[in-house]
């Protein structure tokens, strides 16, 4: 086997995910916190195609004006006035 086949072996061609390690679900929204998908849409990553995953990723710019800022703690106190 050459160099070119063993790459190509290695080549994945698929959509990969928007996870960014900050798995934390809002308990209103339902969203996660740091990629923005659904619990759903989440558990059916691995099972999803091309096109399913494109879908999901055009819709996630749209959903983080969903997911307010926190403003509590001593910063919310402090701009309560």
């Amino acid at each position: 086997m050459n160099d070119l086949t063993a790459n190509a072996l290695w080549k994945r061609d698929e959509v990969d995910s928007p996870c960014v390690k900050i798995c934390v679900i809002h308990p209103r929204e339902g969203l996660c916190a740091g990629c923005y998908r659904t619990l759903e849409e989440i558990a059916q990553w691995s099972t999803m195609g091309g096109d399913a995953r494109r879908e999901v990723l055009s819709q996630l710019p749209s959903r983080m004006g969903r997911l307010k800022k926190r403003r509590g703690g001593r910063e919310g106190r402090l701009n309560e006035g």
